[in-house]
């Protein structure tokens, strides 16, 4: 077996990071209940979780564990070996230490302790890669979306129909709300204007670019408010995926059970994605969240289009594909510029690889594959300099600094 369950691709949780505040936070709860709550707890955050620490309100969500009189942060800007996201607990009973666990969030929530064995997620699917997965689909005469049903549980479709609603409850709240973001950059919130400005048009195809927009403006605003949200794939690629479900949900007339199987090819998509490469910002920059969620988002467009499956994978491939490169640079840590704009701009770029996958793809065979355009972000990834991932040290951060206490 090499993939797990899609469920862990859909976690809902607090924004507005599910590597720097959604995984500190599991691993701060689970320190408390191995430990105590009459422990003092030392927490170094090191590498991309201590230089962006604080814009994505990653002491706020230890400190909400451990309570502030039973807990001291320290942001370490050097980085450990295994991964750019390292916390160090240190525990203390009165004056004497009594245990020091490294703990990475490695993405998407997901944490990984070193020196002990992990308890490893149950890997359900049988297949590595994409060419894999179609090989069988087409051998068995079934869709991808029967391809998920074979494999995983009972509780899937359930289970993904509360991810839905989550998802479209974080859409409507966010076209509800205006104001300011939190933080320094004090960002206007514009989803609801964007949402009114889209209903008072009446060129058809701006009017559905605008629609989807606001969806994805709606759920990534209240992402960084640090409301709940789904990681599609994290939370700092979350506007994406919500966006297209609730256009067709609510601008198309299709049913949430419609949707499940739309997900169910989203989220095949995203786990070969992360068994080849990864989904974290602070590993492979803003290529491996926004790129992977273009990427699923595409594929899901295709099969509402009804494209066969090679037209799919042209698709998601396109999605990911003109995403290589892209860098994780919050200006002051905040997943708010470049983040939210980004979002809705790949939003519309999944509809649109969609569509050239539906036009291009009678007229030509791609010559690129899935697999191998996620070889080249994995490799893109290990190129780029640590100041485009997710350090806030490179690009917009550098150019828009924003004055700190």
């Amino acid at each position: 077996m090499t993939m797990e369950s899609i469920k862990e691709l859909f976690k809902i949780g607090l924004g507005p990071s599910s590597s720097h505040t959604m995984g500190p936070n599991l691993a701060a709860k689970a320190m408390l209940q191995k430990y105590g709550p009459d422990k003092f707890y030392q927490v170094t955050l090191y590498g991309s979780l201590a230089l962006t620490g604080k814009g994505h309100l990653t002491d706020e969500a230890i400190i909400k564990v451990f309570q502030p009189e039973r807990c001291k942060i320290i942001f370490d800007p050097s980085f450990m070996p295994f991964h750019p996201n390292a916390m160090r607990f240190e525990v203390f009973f009165k004056t004497r230490r009594i245990a020091n666990e490294l703990v990475y969030s490695v993405g998407g929530g997901t944490l990984v302790y070193e020196g002990k064995n992990q308890s490893p997620k149950e890997e359900i699917y049988p297949h590595e890669n994409f060419a894999q997965i179609k090989e069988y689909i087409e051998d068995n005469g079934i869709s991808l979306y029967e391809y998920v049903l074979q494999f995983e549980d009972d509780g899937l479709k359930e289970y993904l129909k509360k991810v839905i609603e989550t998802m479209f409850a974080a859409v409507e709240q966010g076209l509800k709300t205006s104001g300011t973001l939190p933080g320094k950059l004090k960002l206007e919130r514009v989803a609801r204007s964007m949402h009114q400005h889209a209903l008072n048009t009446r060129d058809g195809n701006d009017r559905k670019r605008l629609l989807i927009s606001a969806y994805s403006y709606a759920t990534t605003e209240q992402n960084a408010s640090g409301n709940t949200i789904v990681t599609a794939p994290t939370c700092g690629a979350s506007g994406v995926i919500p966006a297209i479900l609730y256009y067709y949900h609510r601008n198309e007339n299709m049913a949430v059970d419609d949707l499940v199987p739309v997900l169910c090819v989203m989220g095949i998509v995203g786990n070969v994605i992360k068994r080849n490469a990864t989904i974290s910002g602070a590993d492979g920059g803003c290529q491996a969240e926004i790129g992977s969620a273009c990427a699923m988002a595409a594929a899901g467009v295709a099969w509402i289009l009804e494209l066969n499956n090679s037209l799919i994978e042209y698709a998601a491939e396109m999605g990911l594909e003109h995403n290589l490169g892209l860098t994780c640079d919050p200006v002051g840590g905040y997943v708010q510029i470049p983040c939210i704009e980004r979002n809705g701009f790949a939003t519309l770029r999944a509809v649109d690889s969609a569509m050239y996958a539906k036009q291009l793809g009678y007229l030509r065979k791609n010559r690129v594959s899935l697999d191998a355009v996620i070889n080249v972000m994995k490799n893109t990834g290990k190129d780029l300099n640590a100041a485009y991932k997710e350090t806030s040290l490179g690009g917009l951060a550098k150019e828009l600094l924003v004055d700190e206490d």
